[in-house]
């Protein structure tokens, strides 16, 4: 679980700055045609969970998070799901309280290829909820994930899903 995050935070430290994606070279055995496919896949996997989320709605996040004993979720920096199975039941409970759930990439999805089997993917995203009354509540922030396959299949390893920090009130 650390190195995960160690990983994504060097990814993303090293990143910030210019605003242009760059080739880190975090995999020197994967060929160029390899770091292609494995972005296109882990882009195709992001955009199947986001109509997925938005179609049949959180219960859908079950069978895209890993159900290992590696996986994590942090929301704005606080651990909520500790396990695969702290998720299975966090999300049973979220389902019964909303009517309708949209998720939204944004349009630069990026990914980091690692190995063949884990990629870094971070991504702007915007989500509408509507609760059993009816009241819509939107949200915007930033995702990040490490994205691992097994079995021929992509699935969120850990993620960590940020809001913008709002600023400090006046005194």
């Amino acid at each position: 679980m650390r190195l995960a995050f160690w990983v994504s935070l060097a990814i993303l430290v090293t990143s910030s700055g210019c605003g242009t994606q760059r080739d880190f070279g975090h995999s020197p055995g994967l060929t160029s045609a390899q770091k292609h496919t494995i972005e296109d896949s882990v882009r195709r996997f992001a955009l199947d969970v986001a109509h997925d989320i938005s179609q049949e709605g959180p219960t859908a996040w079950r069978r895209h998070f890993s159900d290992s004993p590696s996986f994590f979720m942090a929301v704005n920096g606080q651990l909520v799901f500790s396990s695969s199975e702290s998720a299975t039941e966090g999300i049973q409970n979220f389902a019964r309280t909303i009517q309708h759930i949209e998720l939204h990439w944004g349009d630069d999805i990026r990914v980091d290829p690692l190995t063949p089997e884990f990629a870094i993917v971070a991504t702007p995203w915007t989500e509408v909820q509507t609760d059993l009354k009816g009241h819509q509540v939107t949200t915007t922030g930033f995702f990040t994930a490490l994205a691992e396959s097994r079995n021929g299949q992509w699935q969120f390893r850990d993620a960590h899903w940020s809001e913008p920090v709002p600023p400090p009130k006046a005194p």
